[in-house]
Order: structure tokens, then C-alpha cells, then sequence
């Protein structure tokens, strides 16, 4: 069965802060959106892997890295892997740039 992968426009390039998260709705999916100081542009779930769950677009950016909110734990946005000594992971998405807009494909 092939699964088809749908595109959505997120915004313009201009509408993300560097280092700060922004939340998008792309379909069904609550993303968290984020521009790291090189940038690149990122969009993850907007779920924290915790178990006990919370939002992630609040969190602070450093590098590559996202400090949850409210648990502090760190991932890795390009991977959504979180780092030891915690352990989970957080849906990624591919980001495109065309021109000045973000589209992302889920």
C-alpha cells in the first residue's frame, strides 16, 4: 500500500524567529516550527515525548537542540531523538524552502 505524502505551506521564511518556536496546524497535525541561528528551518510534533505529554514550541533552541518546557529534556531536531540519560522520540517532518516559503510535507 503506498502512502501519499501531502505538502503544506507553513508561512514565510520571515514569519519564524530565529530560536523561537511557533505553532502551525498543517492538516490534522499540530506542528512546532523552529529557525536555528544558521537558518535552517525544522518542524516537529508539537507533543513532548514525556510521558506525561505537553506542548514543545515553547522551548528554547540551542544549536541543534530543543530544551522541552516543561520536562528539560533535550532533542534533536533534526533527528527528534532525545538525548541520554532521558530516552524517546519526537515526530520529525521534512521542511522545503521555496522561495520565501516554508512548506512541509507530512
Amino acid at each position: 500500500m503506498q502512502s501519499t505524502k501531502q505538502e503544506f505551506t507553513v508561512g514565510a521564511v520571515q514569519d519564524f524567529l530565529l530560536q523561537i518556536g511557533r505553532v502551525v496546524n498543517a492538516g490534522s497535525v499540530e506542528l512546532a516550527i523552529f529557525r536555528t541561528s544558521d537558518g535552517a528551518v525544522y518542524a516537529i510534533e508539537n507533543r513532548s515525548p514525556h510521558p506525561k505529554g505537553g506542548p514543545l514550541a515553547e522551548g528554547i533552541v540551542s544549536g541543534y537542540y530543543l530544551y522541552d518546557p516543561l520536562y528539560d529534556w533535550k532533542i534533536d531536531l533534526r533527528s527528534g531523538e532525545v538525548q541520554a540519560p532521558d530516552h524517546g522520540k519526537v515526530a520529525t517532518y521534512p521542511v522545503v524552502l521555496d522561495g520565501d516559503l516554508v512548506k512541509v510535507s507530512l
